[in-house]
């Protein structure tokens, strides 16, 4: 896990899918995720590159990845390419990559979006996204959890 030791500076939190990439922020005190943006995946080179820019742009020191872990806490060959692209994102962006459990994020942002009464359309659009802010902010809540129990 990112240490709190990073001093201050926003995060990126990332969903990697097979078709899209979803992407959030934190903002510098690491408290609040929102939704950026979903990028079109490519070639890894591309897509690592696209962002490498957004983390300068906005000055991320470090990423946070959905781990797509099976229910029962095995790991599929989605969780390997995660892990893959995740090392090579952090040898390419020279940033720490973390990996965060990403089980039922898109479940969950589907089932608020529905309660928003959201167009089947518009959650098309907007679900990658807002699962990256979902796993994105479950990591930063962990991150305030760790340093609060370290003042205790």
């Amino acid at each position: 896990m990112l240490a709190a030791g990073l001093g201050d500076g926003p995060l990126l939190g990332l969903d990697l899918g097979t078709k899209t990439i979803g992407v959030a922020t934190s903002d510098a005190r690491r408290q609040i995720a929102t939704a950026l943006q979903t990028l079109p995946r490519g070639k890894f080179t591309a897509d690592a590159g696209r962002l490498i820019a957004l983390a300068a742009a906005r000055g991320a020191r470090g990423f946070v990845l959905g781990l797509p872990r099976n229910m029962d806490g095995s790991e599929g060959p989605r969780a390997q390419a995660s892990r893959a692209f995740a090392r090579n994102l952090c040898r390419a962006a020279g940033l720490p990559v973390a990996l965060w459990d990403e089980r039922l994020s898109t479940v969950a942002v589907e089932r608020a979006l529905l309660e928003a009464d959201a167009s089947r359309r518009r959650r098309a659009e907007v679900v990658d996204k807002m699962a990256a802010a979902y796993i994105l902010q479950g990591a930063l809540d962990r991150l305030a959890w760790a340093a609060a129990e370290r003042e205790r």
